[in-house]
């Protein structure tokens, strides 16, 4: 038995759930979310509880078992709390803006970079270098971020570029002259 499958979700109040057609939906005060649900596993919906259960004990349905319950779980979060995710921009004359619904990035190149804030999704910038990109689905939020990440990754030498607020980057020693 998956450990990660077998722990019931908890529904709190203010949440509705609506499971037909092997669709799975989730309303909320922050948003609502709808998934596919696979038929390998089977949903035990109760007032309070959300319990996965797999079908036979086939590969695949173990394989869907904790993933489901963790997909269904990011939904229930993602609609009642929200998820974040925190950028850092290291760079001298590195910056962002958020202007309208769009993110206005200068990152060394000869010209900005505008990325298009997808819909669902909020960009906070403070002081310029720190972004927080926040939303109630979580592979949205985490797509958004790398995305923004992909447009100037930090580099090892000296550590320019966009990276995730906890990440840690492996510096490598510049060149030594010759002796």
């Amino acid at each position: 038995m998956s450990r990660i499958g077998k722990l019931p979700i908890e529904i709190p109040k203010g949440v509705k759930i609506g499971f037909s057609d092997s669709l799975l939906s989730v309303q909320g005060p922050n948003g609502s979310l709808a998934r596919k649900i696979m038929s390998n596993v089977v949903l035990d919906i109760n007032e309070s509880t959300i319990l996965v259960t797999r079908v036979d004990e086939t590969n695949q349905s173990r394989a869907a078992h904790g993933l489901t319950r963790t997909l269904i779980n990011n939904m229930v979060v993602g609609v009642t709390k929200g998820f974040q995710t925190d950028l850092e921009i290291n760079g001298v004359g590195y910056r962002a803006e958020v202007k309208g619904q769009e993110l206005v990035l200068s990152l060394g190149y000869s010209h900005p970079v505008n990325f298009q804030i997808p819909d669902g999704i909020s960009i906070n910038v403070e002081k310029m270098t720190k972004l927080s990109v926040k939303g109630y689905d979580k592979e949205l939020v985490g797509q958004t971020a790398a995305k923004i990440r992909s447009f100037r990754s930090p580099e090892p030498y000296k550590g320019k570029g966009i990276k995730y607020a906890d990440e840690t980057i492996l510096r490598k020693a510049g060149k030594t002259g010759k002796k």
